[in-house]
């Protein structure tokens, strides 16, 4: 994926998928209210996002924080770094490392601490003045980025420094930055004439804008698709807990005495495999797969117009199509390798999937069914067939994972023992949302490392998923430490209950927290280098590594406990929970394919194919890779498939299963040394989460491993082989 500058100040405070360093202070104090958004203009002076905050490396004070300080803030900060950039492209100088680079890698200070704020809370308390802002600035910041970029006399500059390179006597991070820099100037469009470049700067803002709008109309979606059951009778089968959340989100929209389910962001959702009444079902799911489609709210015109405007600039750019030019820099290179590795597991996957069908088809006769299976069957029949062959039931399991002890005893607990971290409340820092918490994180030795936000629970104005993101990265060149949040979307009990999450969710919150601490283990000199500033195909790798010490004997036996009683899950039920999760693996792994290989399809468009129809294009493309299964539709369809219209995805969706190779095979590796131990702690920190970009991704991963990863461990993992005897 192409980093810009300006992208860069945004991805590095944004981390997937950014002013001096302040003391520590651990004094704690009462928690600060949630600021209110007031809509009145303040004076420049009065803005505090004008200057760095006074809090703790850093951490936005969100009691002073208004809506109406981003806009005016985010244009001084775009006027101050164009007036940098033109000292540095202007300069009379010879350049070198020192008043090129460095001068560029401290440039932007107020644009990144004032778009770290705003698009951290666009995503997580989004309203229409700041959905709004999002529009207007989406075009601005565009062309910010293209007059740092298509600067021909910045990147002369650059250029020289990275002809001369080797000559500099610079150490390896400084000279892995000039290669970066370089590379990121010459992806942007730096080589190109005059000409080229005025149709880049025109395809990058209308660009800009439709994804933006692709994104908000995602966030209306989750609104206003809501689906609405008059009674309780249409909803039998779902537990208390899931009622009580369904009827407080009737109750907040004026309708007392209904209930309502809120869409999540993929396709299938997860309350489907408890629903009784099939028709509440269908509408459920339909309501998932159909949006983006009609009226306003209709994505299709952006989405294909977005794969046309790619394909663009990909050709404008020497790319044959938009996959080429995004995989030119990352792990996997080239298109032809994601679709051989896709290629090589679809018999197997399609063979399990319909092993899956037929034994869910075998179901609904058995249970008295007379129907064909449909996609809004499958979880529901799933499950029964999954109780059938387990003797599982999810109910039961949920009560042995309870969201504070997993947090707790589970997350947190296994950051301890591998590398000896431990996480203080800080309830005297202000947080943005009363559900969020704040902590410090310290070393074994005591010293501080950063700050952590838990932003784990559904709410309106968030957007759908779950995410890693960095308020301010770590930089030792601008003596900045790291201060990282976690969003997730887990439905929240009502009050004076517990929550209780599925296995499901556990193992997500020790993915993010995977992410996290790639964020706050960075240790670089410079920002554009730090934490999750990687390819995309390796970004995933420390988030899927953490996911499997969920299940670890040690770790899951500390977290695992009736949330009543406080008794261990017991042995036999534990044994079902872990064996059930190779169950369904055709399914997953197909839903997943399928929208990993529209991503590929879409931005393998060349620049003079026309306008698509979207449902026809879906349709061909599943249909060319033989996973054309009614009744397993892709995890994302193209009108809702934020990864790749609305985020930085594009071309890069099969990240995850590439990642998933890599996460697997470090996992046994550190199982073959021992496990859950400091000294494999220390290993997987130093040679992976502390190094960011500061050198190529494969080479980071060789150094831990000493080879190059195999598929084996994968095949293992996801259940579709056995491991060796």
């Amino acid at each position: 994926m192409r980093l810009t500058l300006t992208a860069s100040l945004v991805a590095s405070a944004l981390a997937i998928t950014a002013c001096s360093e302040q003391p520590t202070q651990s004094t704690q104090q009462t928690e600060q209210p949630t600021p209110q958004m007031t809509e009145s203009t303040p004076a420049a002076e009065m803005n505090p996002l004008m200057k760095a905050s006074s809090l703790q490396y850093q951490a936005p004070d969100f009691t002073v924080i208004k809506t109406e300080h981003f806009e005016p803030a985010m244009r001084e900060g775009i006027k101050q770094q164009a007036e940098e950039i033109a000292a540095i492209a202007n300069n009379s100088a010879a350049p070198t490392f020192e008043n090129t680079i460095i001068a560029m890698e401290k440039s932007g200070a107020l644009l990144a601490r004032a778009a770290g704020v705003f698009y951290n809370l666009s995503g997580t308390d989004s309203t229409e003045a700041i959905r709004e802002l999002e529009g207007k600035m989406a075009p601005l910041l565009s062309a910010h980025d293209d007059d740092i970029y298509l600067n021909d006399a910045l990147f002369q500059r650059v250029k020289a420094i990275y002809q001369a390179r080797e000559s500099l006597e610079l150490d390896a991070e400084s000279l892995r930055l000039v290669e970066v820099y370089y590379d990121h100037f010459v992806a942007a469009g730096a080589q190109l004439t005059e000409a080229q470049k005025t149709t880049i700067r025109a395809l990058n803002e209308e660009h800009a804008e439709l994804t933006n709008e692709f994104g908000q109309n995602l966030l209306k979606m989750a609104s206003e698709g809501a689906v609405v059951f008059a009674s309780e009778a249409e909803l039998a089968g779902l537990g208390s807990d899931q009622l009580a959340i369904a009827a407080a989100a009737a109750k907040a929209r004026g309708l007392d005495g209904q209930y309502v389910i809120e869409l999540t962001n993929t396709t299938r959702h997860p309350w489907l495999a408890s629903m009784d009444n099939r028709d509440s079902r269908q509408k459920l799911w339909q309501a998932s797969a159909g949006r983006g489609v009609s009226g306003e709210l209709d994505n299709r015109p952006i989405l294909t117009r977005l794969a046309q405007i790619r394909a663009e600039r990909a050709q404008l750019l020497g790319f044959e199509n938009w996959a080429s030019y995004q995989l030119n820099s990352s792990m996997a290179k080239k298109p032809e390798a994601v679709m051989d590795m896709f290629a090589s597991m679809v018999p197997a996957v399609v063979a399990n999937a319909n092993k899956e069908a037929a034994a869910i088809q075998a179901m609904i006769t058995k249970t008295g069914g007379d129907f064909e299976l449909q996609p809004w069957d499958w979880e529901y029949y799933a499950e029964l067939v999954r109780q059938d062959q387990y003797d599982l039931d999810e109910a039961e399991v949920q009560q042995y994972f309870e969201f504070e002890r997993v947090l707790n005893d589970g997350v947190f607990y296994t950051m301890n023992r591998l590398f000896g971290i431990t996480m203080k409340p800080r309830p005297d820092l202000p947080v943005y949302h009363p559900d969020v918490k704040a902590y410090e994180v310290f070393n074994e030795d005591g010293t501080s490392v950063a700050i952590f936000y838990g932003d784990y629970f559904a709410r309106e104005g968030k957007r759908g998923g779950a995410w890693m993101n960095a308020f301010v990265p770590q930089s030792k060149l601008l003596g900045q430490k790291p201060v990282i949040v976690n969003v997730m979307n887990i439905q929240k009990a009502p009050e004076g209950q517990p929550t209780l999450v599925s296995y499901d969710n556990a193992t997500t919150m020790f993915h993010e927290f995977g992410h996290g601490v790639h964020g706050m283990f960075s240790d670089v000199n410079y920002r554009t280098l730090a934490g999750t500033n990687v390819s995309r195909d390796f970004v995933e790798f420390p988030s899927t590594f953490q996911e499997d010490w969920a299940k670890d004997p040690q770790v899951i036996s500390n977290y695992a406990k009736h949330y009543e009683t406080g008794e261990p899950i017991p042995a036999e039920l534990l044994a079902k929970v872990l064996k059930s999760r190779s169950f369904n693996q055709g399914f997953d792994t197909l839903e997943y394919m399928a929208s990993a290989l529209l991503d590929m399809e879409w931005h393998a468009l060349s620049a003079d194919a026309p306008l698509q129809d979207a449902e026809a294009f879906e349709q061909q493309a599943l249909a060319k890779h033989g996973i054309d299964i009614a009744a397993i539709p892709p995890r994302y369809k193209s009108p809702y498939f934020a990864h790749v219209f609305a985020g930085g995805y594009s071309a890069g969706y099969y990240a995850y299963m590439w990642s998933e190779i890599l996460a697997a095979d470090a996992f046994a590796f550190i199982q073959e040394k021992g496990g859950l131990t400091r000294e494999n702690g220390e290993l997987y920190r130093k040679f992976i989460l502390s190094v960011g970009n500061s050198r190529l991704p494969a080479d980071s991963y060789e150094q831990l491993r000493g080879q190059q990863p195999t598929t084996e461990a994968l095949l293992i993992r996801r259940g579709l082989t056995a491991p060796a005897s």
